[in-house]
């Protein structure tokens, strides 16, 4: 259910039943582009019925899942057929476009390209953890995430949440692990890793399918490199690759972490939903607690993300390592 992990502390005393979210993401429920639009995001039933609930409730955990539609027009082809127009007003009028004129025509080419324009959807997951107070959005870039952010701020009355803070950066920790070659409790090191240069040529050396344990990284580590991606394993259950900025990217469930009852088999999303939050729940708290422990900063307050979705960015969750 869920391939990338980025985590939100829910702020203030913000409650809600799932009725009551429910009630609020009706106002929000998706709908395809229409004609010349090019881009809407709704939510979606999360077990994929047509008609079904918009948040399910599974075990005191609440799944959403956020769907996104967007239409894109070649750029190539919006100048060509813009540069036609302005041909055809200069050999009529012999007098050029100008400036404006030119982007004017570029709008009206788009947009009457855009109802033959092919479409495409992605969804993200989305959890909420009343009992931990934690947001967990299934995305991979920072764009998607205050998406999503910014649709529950929209219509959840009190609704805000903080950035997670540690008294060790994941960055310090993960020089610090490969350095000593000694990972926290419960982790392992596993095979890929990113290091980054501070100064101004950005060298970046990665490592793929390799051992990590090697003079040369602890040598790189001494000279100014710092880690930027570090591929870790908790408990042999979760896989993951742990960023800079705290982000859980490229999870993977260990072989026998998703074994069913024949109860469970029944309905696989209940199970899905149950394991994937309950592994993941009990993950946090020890990343967590091997970064030092969550602290609060004194400028830190509850920072609700724009109360309207941004707009479309160019998506990179599913970049290369």
């Amino acid at each position: 259910m869920f391939k990338n992990v980025m985590v939100y502390k829910l702020g203030g005393a913000w409650t809600a039943t799932p009725d009551q979210i429910e009630e609020a993401l009706d106002a929000q429920r998706f709908q395809e582009c229409g004609a010349t639009q090019e881009r809407s995001a709704g939510w979606v039933p999360p077990r994929g019925d047509e008609h079904g609930l918009l948040v399910e409730a599974v075990g005191g955990q609440y799944v959403l899942r956020l769907m996104v539609e967007s239409k894109a027009v070649p750029a190539s082809v919006v100048k060509r057929k813009a540069e036609e127009r302005a041909q055809q007003i200069e050999a009529t009028t012999g007098r050029k476009p100008g400036k404006k004129e030119v982007r004017d025509l570029r709008e009206e080419a788009k947009q009457a390209l855009l109802p033959v324009a092919f479409s495409k959807r992605g969804a993200t997951w989305v959890w909420i953890d009343p009992q931990a107070r934690r947001l967990v959005v299934d995305a991979g870039s920072q764009n998607r995430a205050d998406e999503v952010i910014g649709l529950l701020v929209k219509v959840l009355d009190g609704f805000a949440v903080q950035e997670l803070h540690t008294a060790t950066s994941a960055t310090a920790a993960m020089s610090e692990w490969l350095s000593s070659q000694e990972p926290p409790a419960g982790f392992t090191i596993d095979r890929e890793c990113e290091l980054k240069a501070t100064d101004a040529s950005k060298a970046a050396i990665r490592y793929a399918h390799h051992p990590l344990d090697i003079e040369e990284i602890r040598q790189h580590i001494a000279e100014g490199k710092l880690p930027t991606k570090l591929a870790m394993t908790w408990d042999e259950r979760v896989s993951f690759v742990l960023t800079e900025s705290m982000q859980l990217r490229k999870l993977q469930f260990q072989d026998g972490v998703f074994e069913k009852t024949s109860q469970e088999k029944e309905d696989s999303f209940d199970a899905d939903a149950a394991i994937s939050t309950g592994e993941i729940g009990r993950l946090l708290p020890g990343l967590l607690e091997a970064l030092g422990g969550e602290i609060e900063l004194k400028a830190a307050v509850d920072t609700p993300a724009p109360a309207s979705a941004p707009a479309a960015q160019p998506d990179t969750e599913d970049a290369p390592f």
